[in-house]
């Protein structure tokens, strides 16, 4: 008998690990009692699962996904709201480490899919802005309430939110902190792709498992290329892509690929 994955085999507190088919990877926020809201025993075990994902090669895309009836309801607002005495400095060392500790999925060199269902409300929706890919079902609810609840935006929101809809949708969403429904999420490109809530998460699997099928360096390569709206100009473009395309090309999988479409096969890409 072969030994267990040692990813697949770590426990985390209000969170699961989930490797239903080859290369995938699934994040589950579970705690479903309170809609997933980012516990100080969640967050702890999301930074442990990012950094043992980020250190098993044989991952090739990580989806996260909430149990029960939402995706997150963001951040604990009695642990926000728990230090009313607490000075600036005080305060700002703790958010910054609970920023940093959720936007650590940023760091993972795979493709990463925020699967989105019910509702993803505050710091939850931001942390699925900082994943490369968000889908949802037909009853997500998305808000951004943070100035409702007296407080201006954290987790990135100010820079991500606008990277993924532009300025003006993104003031809209954060000056009025309104909730946005699948439909209108997809128009404005909150969203990718809205799938019907019955078929959801096979839906989303079924999508994370052809990027897993596809070579994983040249999949490295493209998400790099792409992150925060891609390069910073056209000429950074050319330098980039003209050290990026000759080190795919001098891969194995770029001759397995070419190999396969000449037999007209489904190729078999190894990462080498």
């Amino acid at each position: 008998m072969s030994a267990p994955d040692p990813v697949s085999a770590t426990t985390y507190l209000q969170l699961r690990l989930e490797r239903p088919s080859e290369g995938v990877a699934v994040l589950v926020l579970d705690n479903p009692e309170q809609r997933n809201m980012m516990s100080d025993e969640m967050t702890s075990s999301w930074v442990r699962a990012i950094d043992d994902l980020a250190a098993d090669r044989s991952v090739r895309v990580v989806v996260v996904r909430g149990e029960g009836s939402s995706f997150c309801s963001g951040g604990n607002t009695g642990w926000i709201a728990s230090e009313p005495d607490a000075s600036v400095d005080h305060l700002r060392t703790r958010m910054i480490a609970f920023y940093r500790a959720w936007l650590s999925i940023r760091k993972l060199e795979v493709p990463t899919i925020a699967a989105i269902h019910g509702h993803a409300i505050g710091a939850g929706l931001a942390f699925a802005l900082a994943c490369d890919l968000r889908y949802a079902a037909t009853d997500a609810r998305l808000s951004l309430p943070f100035v409702k609840l007296g407080m201006h935006p954290g987790m990135a929101t100010t820079y991500l939110l606008p990277n993924v809809v532009g300025m003006a949708a993104a003031r809209d969403l954060v000056l009025t902190g309104r909730t946005v429904e699948s439909d209108e999420a997809l128009r404005m490109g909150l969203v990718s792709r809205v799938f019907a809530a019955a078929s959801f998460e096979a839906d989303v699997l079924e999508v994370a498992e052809g990027i897993a099928a596809n070579a994983p360096i040249a999949t490295r390569y493209a998400k790099q290329a792409l992150l925060d709206q891609g390069h910073a100009d056209f000429e950074t473009c050319i330098q980039f892509e003209g050290l990026a395309q000759p080190a795919t090309l001098a891969s194995e999988d770029l001759q397995e690929g070419i190999r396969a479409a000449r037999e007209r096969r489904t190729p078999v890409f190894r990462g080498v």
